[in-house]
């Protein structure tokens, strides 16, 4: 009887576990963001480079993943613009941040079908919103990850 009992409690649990464990749905696409407001982005991560001594390629994209605009700090290496690009657009085309990819590779099993994607598993990407919709991305490279990711951040609270 308390075997039936406690099966039937456990079974009762299930969906609360369930819904639980699923991820929130992911935010629609909006409009493009604009120069000006690229320019914002820009201006507040470059800004956090310079404060902490950080060459960097700052890249933002719209919500097409088109570039809208770039800026190459003087002496950050030139591989860095594809790879800022790259992880912007990873950003938008997957709705979410680079480093939700980095982590799941980091984490390897089912993580690790990130690398049959055409996508850049690195922190440095974050998407740009507004009106809860996404209206692009900032993609940051040139140094670690996680500075690349702290400038990234720096220029998405510009237009917050």
């Amino acid at each position: 009887m308390q075997f039936r009992t406690i099966l039937i409690a456990a079974l009762l649990m299930v969906p609360d576990v369930v819904s639980a464990q699923q991820a929130a749905p992911a935010p629609a696409y909006g409009a493009p963001i604009s120069l000006e407001d690229a320019r914002k982005v820009i201006a507040a991560a470059e800004a956090e480079a310079r404060k902490n001594n950080f060459t960097m390629v700052i890249t933002v994209l719209d919500s097409g993943a088109n570039v809208v605009a770039m800026v190459r700090m003087d002496g950050t290496q030139l591989g860095s613009i594809a790879v800022a690009e790259g992880k912007g657009r990873t950003a938008v085309q997957f709705k979410r941040a680079s480093k939700v990819m980095q982590d799941a590779l980091a984490a390897g099993g089912d993580g690790l079908r990130f690398l049959g994607l055409p996508v850049t598993p690195v922190e440095g990407g974050e998407l740009l919103m507004s009106g809860g919709r996404i209206v692009g991305a900032v993609g940051v490279s040139g140094g670690s990850s996680a500075q690349d990711g702290q400038v990234a951040r720096a220029g998405v609270a510009a237009i917050k």
